[in-house]
């Protein structure tokens, strides 16, 4: 018969000095695992609701962000021809040729200045697209009025309706707060296309074409046909696949937060390891009489890797109990994609935690493989004398 369970929860609790501290360095290595696996959810999270798999994204042949890349008005023409391409209601081609750069706007807190992307385009381009107006109304065509998202509207001191803006040319009036559903659309700035091109001295060299296929289905062969079209000189890509490549610009903050989290588990494993091998000199009389009841080296050993696992796994708890306040809690990272700034959301949910107790079972596995190995070894006369 195993030895019970119970019998490992009143060691810990006898112990509850060094139970605590050791379970407090695991928790708060935990702690820093969780909130980077959140950081990247949220930041991942964002860039899916951005992208649609009916939807392409055609830039210029080399070209990895639209930042850098350039569609002609008769590229564009020439791809409003191309097989697949979905029919509006009035029978239009589903296609919304569209300019983005980058303008560098004040924060509402006067702090350093911020990056915000700046995209012109059509009523088609907004149609294709699921946003929808939170405040005020939609641009009108031939007019220097802007409609910001709501991340833009919480960043800026001028982001409210009535007021302007100053990029490009001159002054862009704010008509509108648009809704993008926490998606990278809610960091951008959305203006009339011919507007916008020209103030930046761009009438004619645009950056992509957004389009839309008939189906899911009919992705594949209409991104073939974009590619192979040597007139065009594009390559499409997914919207989807697109938005997914920009997840990078948490690489970063993710590569700190994993080397701040191993030089931590290095730590706490040691911690966990020392508190075994302590409660194994301790309880020597007491591994001795487990020994003379009839339990097993094996019996033994693996009552001490529990032990050092229930211990882990109230770290682990506690650790995810510490990292739980971050949930939604806003940041603002850079894009190294189109170099402008994008606000997202810590999202600490259940994967999240779980990968926080996962790390926790493993640090106490290992810290309490060693001690474990040593307590299941010790001969049960040789033991009842350690005292």
């Amino acid at each position: 018969m195993p030895i019970p369970i119970a019998y490992n929860l009143r060691n810990l609790v006898v112990r509850k000095t060094t139970t605590v501290l050791t379970a407090l360095g695991i928790a708060l290595t935990v702690a820093v695992l969780v909130a980077d696996v959140a950081l990247l959810r949220g930041l991942r999270s964002v860039f899916e609701r951005s992208g649609d798999p009916q939807r392409i994204l055609v830039l210029r042949k080399g070209s990895r962000s639209e930042l850098t890349s350039a569609i002609t008005r008769e590229a564009y023409r020439d791809l409003l021809f191309t097989p697949g391409i979905a029919s509006s209601q009035s029978g239009a081609p589903m296609a919304s040729l569209e300019m983005v750069t980058v303008v560098n706007l004040p924060r509402i807190d006067n702090a350093k200045n911020m990056n915000v992307s700046v995209r012109g385009l059509t009523p088609r381009g907004i149609e294709m697209r699921k946003v929808r107006i939170d405040q005020g109304r939609w641009f009108e065509a031939g007019q220097r009025e802007i409609v910001v998202g709501k991340s833009i509207a919480g960043r800026h001191p001028n982001a409210k309706l009535g007021k302007t803006f100053r990029f490009g040319k001159g002054e862009w009036q704010v008509v509108g707060i648009m809704d993008g559903g926490e998606s990278a659309l809610d960091n951008e700035i959305w203006g009339d296309l011919n507007q916008v091109s020209s103030d930046f001295n761009r009438p004619d060299r645009l950056s992509s074409v957004l389009i839309r296929a008939d189906d899911v289905a009919a992705v594949p062969a209409l991104i073939n046909s974009v590619n192979d079209d040597r007139r065009l000189n594009a390559s499409a890509i997914t919207e989807r696949a697109y938005y997914d490549s920009q997840t990078a610009a948490g690489a970063p903050i993710q590569f700190l937060g994993i080397l701040v989290t191993a030089i931590m588990a290095v730590g706490s494993g040691f911690a966990a390891m020392n508190t075994m091998y302590a409660a194994v000199y301790r309880r020597a009389s007491e591994i001795g009489t487990l020994r003379a009841l009839g339990f097993s080296r094996g019996h033994i050993l693996v009552s001490f890797l529990i032990e050092s696992l229930l211990l882990s796994l109230a770290g682990g708890l506690l650790g995810c109990l510490i990292a739980f306040p971050l949930n939604y809690f806003g940041a603002s990272v850079g894009n190294l994609a189109t170099f402008s700034e994008i606000t997202f959301w810590f999202r600490v949910d259940s994967a999240a935690m779980f990968a926080g107790i996962a790390f926790a079972l493993l640090m106490g596995a290992i810290g309490g493989f060693f001690p474990a190995i040593n307590a299941a070894r010790k001969e049960a006369l040789t033991a009842l004398r350690e005292i």
